[in-house]
């Protein structure tokens, strides 16, 4: 070894041991079946990273299914994309926009029962491998649908499908029941700095 070169096999030794301890508690972890997901929280990326897990199971070959509960009439880069590519996926838009778009409490309640009719049937259905709800946590913040009969549709699912479900302020009981919450905290956004929302990063 000349001076030039540094000894990397203290690290190179510590980086086994690390790889030797990984290997050990991976071998523990066993279990498989769907998981229910919650994305939450005042941050941005809730949608956006389900839809980031949707492309990784259609990568995979499973077949997803999504369905929007708010977003309603939206032009969105996500609906482009699915909506043009059929055979890889079901998106359905059934929301009908915010409820202070709307102004019209027996609309919004008709549109989230008819999302939520859909979204039982493809939970149901034994074809599809992966759910996204999205923003239906909207929704029951709204109590526009009643969070004791989701739960209690939750907890009775298939067990052979994941579940994600996006939207800030999940309600407690939903929470309670799922397998993997993750809440998405707001550092910096660029609307409050008085920018539009941006093609390709917001819709």
């Amino acid at each position: 070894m000349t001076d030039e070169t540094e000894d990397y096999s203290r690290h190179n030794a510590r980086m086994a041991r690390v790889q030797a301890a990984r290997a050990k508690i991976q071998a523990r972890h066993t279990l498989e079946r769907g998981l229910l997901i919650v994305h939450t929280g005042n941050g941005k990326g809730k949608s956006s990273s389900a839809f980031g897990m949707a492309i990784r199971s259609l990568g995979w070959g499973m077949k997803v299914g999504i369905v929007q509960y708010v977003k309603g009439s939206w032009e969105t880069g996500e609906k482009t994309f699915f909506q043009a590519n059929p055979d890889l996926l079901t998106f359905e838009v059934m929301g009908e926009g915010f409820t202070w778009d709307t102004q019209d409490r027996a609309r919004d309640i008709a549109a989230a029962r008819a999302a939520w009719e859909r979204s039982k049937a493809l939970i149901l259905d034994p074809d599809y491998d992966f759910v996204i709800l999205d923003e239906l946590n909207i929704v029951l913040r709204m109590d526009t649908l009643p969070i004791a009969e989701i739960v209690e549709f939750l907890k009775e699912r298939p067990l052979t499908k994941h579940i994600c479900i996006t939207g800030r302020s999940a309600k407690p009981e939903l929470l309670e029941i799922a397998d993997l919450v993750t809440e998405f905290q707001e550092v910096k956004h660029p609307f409050k700095a008085g920018f539009k929302a941006q093609k390709g990063v917001e819709y």
